[in-house]
C-alpha cells in the first residue's frame, strides 16, 4: 500500500520544499501547532520542544521534519515570525487547519 505524500512549499519565492509522507507531516504539524498556541518559542526553543516530544515516537529525524513542515506552515501563513530579536514563532490563523 503506498503512503500518501504532501509537497510542502517555502515561504521564499523561487525555492522548493520537499516531499514527504502526510501522516509524518500531520504529526510534526500537529504537534506545532499545539505549541504555539501556548508560547511564542525561538527557533531553536521550537526544534527542541518539538524533539523533546516526538523522538520516542517519531522513527525519522525530528528536527528535519520540524524544518520542513515549519517552512511550509509559514508559507501557507498559518504560522509567522515575529519581528523581534531574536525571532520568535507565533499562530498567525486558528488552529483548526486542513492542509
Amino acid at each position: 500500500m503506498e503512503t500518501s505524500k504532501i509537497q510542502t512549499l517555502h515561504p521564499e519565492k523561487g525555492k522548493t520544499n520537499k516531499i514527504i509522507d502526510r501522516d509524518k507531516y500531520e504529526i510534526i504539524k500537529e504537534t506545532i501547532l499545539k505549541i504555539l498556541q501556548n508560547s511564542e518559542p525561538t527557533h531553536s526553543e521550537l526544534v527542541k520542544t518539538v524533539t523533546d516530544k516526538l523522538n520516542t515516537s517519531f522513527n525519522k529525524n525530528v528536527s528535519w521534519y520540524t524544518m520542513t513542515v515549519k517552512l511550509d506552515l509559514e508559507a501557507r501563513k498559518i504560522i509567522e515570525r515575529t519581528k523581534s530579536k531574536p525571532q520568535k514563532y507565533r499562530l498567525k490563523k486558528p488552529a483548526n487547519h486542513n492542509i
